[in-house]
């Protein structure tokens, strides 16, 4: 199977775009520690009102619709998945733990069966 190809058209208004939203974010935390000898609140706002300018900037760009687009589509996947019952659920999460048992069981008889081998019979080593 071949991939297409994916071809991503990027306009310089969208370049701006982008920009801008990038000068909101750094104008945030500037105004932010500019503010300093204001109250906490005012720089608060400060901040959270810029933020907002920038995540609505980027999201009137193409990367930003695509992004919506996405999550979009994602959603609508997430609706068409059959999840299981409490009872499939339980009963997997029992395996799971029995399977987590076993291997360390099998792990620890490994261990000690190894050390047991290459301790006393191979090196003679008695402890």
């Amino acid at each position: 199977m071949s991939n297409p190809q994916v071809e991503t058209v990027s306009s310089g208004a969208d370049k701006a775009k982008l920009a801008v939203a990038g000068v909101l974010v750094i104008g945030a935390v500037a105004a932010f520690y500019a503010l300093g000898k204001q109250d906490l609140w005012l720089r608060v706002v400060a901040l959270i009102a810029l933020l907002a300018a920038a995540v609505g900037v980027f999201f009137t760009s193409e990367a930003g619709k695509q992004l919506i687009a996405y999550g979009q589509d994602s959603a609508k996947e997430v609706r068409k998945v059959v999840w299981p019952t409490r009872k499939e659920a339980m009963q997997m999460t029992g395996y799971v733990f029995a399977f987590v048992v076993v291997m360390a069981l099998f792990l620890w008889l490994t261990d000690k069966t190894l050390e047991w081998v290459l301790y006393d019979l191979i090196l003679g080593w008695k402890r």
